[in-house]
């Protein structure tokens, strides 16, 4: 049964016809007070990965739960449809469930707040945010243990439940709740600011709608989801073909020893309509890195990857959703069977922008990106730290780092960066004053990004000191399965993690591994994957790959990927180049759309050598593939 909102003033909204300069000036209005979200949750959250780095997601939605402005798509779809009680003045919603809600949201450490907004006895609009909380129990400090079959071991999950009802406030829930997390000044914090996000943005909207009139606002409301679909239509119509097209990508592994996973999508136009079918994903896995895809979630990904691509002045809404269709497999690694652990779902999120990327460039190479975001690398550091005589202290890191963005049809791709817009790093200064550890390396990993015409974003070489004695978690991917080139580019370099212990020792850290000891001393070398390369690399400029050079961004070895002969202060020599290019020309043939690397045959071979860990054995789900595998 859906939620039963209730209303003590019944009249509709009438629709009325809305003048330019009006709708510019309520559109406008919600993107700041989208803002003025986000200036809240800062100004109040506790924990680095909200506070510093701006995990959390605002919106701010019509009464029928759209979205109008937001970032990561409406999830209120998904919990109405699971929410079978009242809604009211006065009540506001908080939940972490992703199976309560069909996957609005991904993994328990989501916490969610929804407000519904009334205005004069009237459901008028819904404001919500989403934010990650740093940890809420579980087996593992951080609550995202990779070595989780089931989601009972990633700590607290919270139905959806009443945090305020009728304008009263559950204390006594909340009390239960921070008592499952090992960090609870963070997350009452992060609660309380989610809270104060929300109640800004109803301000916000209320105050709209006694200036303009109810019906105005409204109206202006619908008239920009219209807008949306209709730029939305023109896009599909240019850019999707009736003819499928398939495009399939893996993630490296499950952290604990079998991979890689496959993630297949095929698209095709029906008429106005765009099909996405997920037919061809593996099944889900035993391990954490299962990702529960809301089909909303994704409508709002494709709508994203399309603006951004094609048309970035578009204001992204959700009145495009009736264009596309999206089918999922029950039981794939994008929607496994409850009580699926969930908790690892960053790389499987990050991969589905690479498959769009690969989907939507098949037809229009002159917009194709290459590979690049493919993952959110994690780092967790937990310890007791008892120095200069103080009592000791629990200290508890979450920290996103960021990998090398893709080459583009227009440029390069940056550095280091986050592809979330609203993402951003820790800085250094806050990791030191806040934590016991010395960063004493933050740089870009020369040659990282794949060669190409437009060269793919270099990933991250961040070394940590750490000054206590404690544990560490590694959440990362590509680290087996390169990210692939594209019209001719080159695959961006590979993820690799190295401790430096203080005796001497040096090891190579998995991806996803867990509970790792480490002492006062030890250094932790964390560099993450380049993003791949766009476009001919004999075609970048010498002069301008020797600025790289001087740069540190190549060296004068990689800059032989893209033909060029040069010094170590990138004087380049133009004789040498010259000849080098010919002699690659003439060896190579003709250039691939896409340039994968190896075969996966390929890198399991050399896999031991060229990273120093083990190849992941190949995941078995049925006596057929069984039988294939042996084959």
């Amino acid at each position: 049964m859906p939620a039963q909102i209730i209303e003590t003033n019944v009249t509709p909204f009438n629709k009325v016809d809305i003048d330019p300069v009006t709708l510019d000036i309520i559109e406008n209005a919600l993107r700041n007070a989208r803002i003025e979200m986000d200036a809240t949750l800062v100004r109040t959250a506790m924990s680095p990965g909200i506070r510093e780095q701006g995990d959390a997601f605002p919106l701010i939605a019509d009464p029928k739960g759209k979205m109008i402005v937001g970032q990561f798509g409406s999830f209120i779809d998904g919990f109405l449809k699971g929410y079978d009680a009242t809604l009211e003045d006065g009540d506001m919603i908080f939940l972490s469930d992703p199976y309560s809600c069909e996957g609005a949201i991904s993994h328990s450490n989501d916490w969610l707040v929804l407000l519904p907004v009334f205005k004069d006895g009237r459901l008028i609009a819904y404001t919500a945010m989403f934010g990650h909380q740093s940890d809420i129990g579980g087996s593992v400090p951080g609550s995202m243990p990779i070595g989780a079959s089931s989601i009972f071991e990633e700590g607290v999950r919270i139905p959806p439940v009443k945090i305020w009802k009728k304008g009263e406030y559950n204390a006594d829930l909340m009390k239960l709740v921070m008592h499952q997390t090992r960090k609870p000044d963070w997350c009452q914090a992060d609660l309380n600011a989610l809270i104060a996000s929300c109640r800004v943005a109803a301000r916000r909207v209320v105050e709209m709608a006694e200036r303009f009139g109810d019906d105005v606002y409204y109206s202006a409301t619908q008239e920009l989801l219209d807008r949306n679909y209709r730029a939305m239509k023109a896009l599909i119509s240019m850019a999707v073909a009736e003819k499928p097209a398939s495009f399939e990508d893996y993630i490296c592994d499950d952290g604990k020893g079998y991979g890689p996973y496959k993630i297949k999508c095929t698209m095709w136009r029906e008429g106005e309509k765009v099909v996405l079918d997920f037919d061809g994903t593996d099944p889900q896995s035993a391990a954490s890195i299962n990702f529960y895809l809301n089909e909303n979630m994704f409508k709002m990904f494709f709508g994203i990857y399309m603006i951004m691509v094609f048309d970035p002045q578009i204001l992204f809404n959700d009145g495009f959703y009736d264009l596309i269709e999206v089918r999922i497999p029950e039981g794939s690694l994008l929607k496994p069977q409850f009580p699926a652990a969930l908790s690892g779902r960053t790389h499987a999120l990050g991969r589905i922008f690479d498959i769009l990327g690969g989907l939507l460039g098949q037809g229009t190479p002159e917009f194709l990106n290459a590979a690049g975001f493919s993952s959110s690398p994690h780092l967790f550091y937990s310890c007791w730290d008892a120095r200069d005589g103080k009592k000791a202290e629990w200290f508890q890191l979450f920290q996103i780092g960021f990998g090398g963005i893709p080459g583009r049809p227009l440029g390069d791709g940056p550095d280091g960066h986050s592809l979330w817009p609203g993402f951003t790093n820790v800085p250094n200064e806050f990791l030191e004053r806040y934590f016991p550890l010395r960063i004493e390396r933050y740089s870009t990993e020369p040659d990282s990004g794949g060669a190409g015409l437009h060269r793919g974003g270099n990933g991250i070489h961040m070394t940590y000191r750490f000054l206590a004695d404690g544990e560490i978690a590694v959440h990362d991917d590509r680290w087996f399965v390169p990210p692939w080139g594209v019209n001719g580019g080159h695959p961006g370099m590979r993820a690799k993690k190295v401790l430096e212990r203080a005796g001497g020792s040096t090891e190579i850290v998995g991806n996803k591994v867990e509970d790792v000891p480490v002492k006062a001393g030890d250094l932790l070398h964390y560099i993450t994957w380049g993003g791949g390369g766009w476009g001919d690399p004999l075609e970048r400029d010498p002069e301008l790959v020797g600025l790289e050079i001087r740069q540190g961004l190549v060296t004068p070895e990689g800059a032989k990927h893209y033909g060029v002969v040069a010094d170590e202060n990138g004087a380049i020599d133009s004789e040498a180049t010259d000849k080098l290019r010919a002699e690659i020309k003439a060896k190579r043939g003709e250039l691939p759309l896409f340039d994968y690397g190896p075969s996966i045959d390929e890198l399991r071979a050399s896999c031991e050598e060229e990273t120093g860990l083990p190849a992941p054995i190949q995941p078995v789900w049925n006596e057929a593939q069984e039988r294939e595998a042996a084959e």
